[in-house]
């Protein structure tokens, strides 16, 4: 008897993304935790759109682990910002990730890498990191949204990334459902969107946009660059290897 006319069901993610694809986000966020339940983690960055999707889960789960890169380079405004949303919004697990001091110590001692190499110095100060967080999670949760451009234009609301499935519940939104959302639940700005800054990373690399240009227009400006590289597929285990046995 031949069977190859027969459907096979399809993987979780491929499923979620066509079952959720133009879903509100809250129902993702819904749907996430009740697949995934406490091997959950939402990663944020605390920036310039993050009080959408914090709020967002805050009333879907409140003690979702929520993953904050603290680089030792963000600008002093955002770890003020970090500390009075989560109390505002009453999320009671938020845990703060930084490089070992080993790992700097070896390719980093001077913090100067981002002035000759910013790739490796998301690397060690984002990518290893929050890859060591992430390893007791089998799904996690992004604030990723497509108008931000580049590659993600064609950002899937589910993904497959590694052995991990990835949340994008804001995929969908633009611009006007994000301003629109914040204003009706009354959520604080980050302080340095007022000052032109659209989108917010580590204060060496990250300038205001002008006027016209993407959000994401003033991350590594000059350079050909536009994510940090938490989010770029690699081989298992690849990124962990900092200066060596660590």
């Amino acid at each position: 008897m031949a069977f190859d006319n027969l459907e096979r069901p399809l993987p979780l993610a491929p499923r979620l993304d066509a079952e959720l694809r133009r879903a509100h986000p809250s129902t993702i966020l819904a749907a996430a935790v009740e697949t995934f339940g406490d091997s959950l983690a939402l990663v944020s960055s605390f920036g310039a759109e993050s009080a959408v999707l914090l709020h967002l889960v805050a009333q879907i789960k409140p003690d979702i682990p929520v993953l904050f890169l603290d680089t030792g380079m963000l600008f002093g405004q955002t770890l003020d910002y970090r500390k009075s949303l989560a109390r505002r919004l009453g999320l009671t697990d938020v845990r703060d990730l930084r490089p070992h001091y080993a790992d700097l110590a070896a390719v980093d001692p001077d913090a100067k890498l981002h002035q000759t190499d910013t790739d490796a110095c998301c690397n060690v100060r984002k990518v290893v990191p929050l890859d060591r967080a992430l390893a007791e999670f089998d799904a996690w949760i992004t604030g990723r949204k497509r108008f931000h451009g580049g590659d993600r234009l064609s950002l899937p609301v589910v993904e497959q990334a590694g052995r991990q499935v990835k949340f994008n519940p804001l995929a969908n939104w633009g611009k006007a459902e994000l301003e629109a959302y914040a204003a009706e639940h009354e959520l604080p700005a980050h302080p340095l969107v007022a000052q032109g800054f659209p989108s917010i990373g580590c204060w060496p690399c990250t300038q205001p946009a002008e006027e016209g240009e993407d959000a994401r227009a003033g991350r590594w400006k000059g350079l050909d660059k536009t994510e940090c590289g938490i989010h770029l597929a690699r081989a298992p285990g690849a990124a962990t290897n900092v200066g060596g046995d660590i």
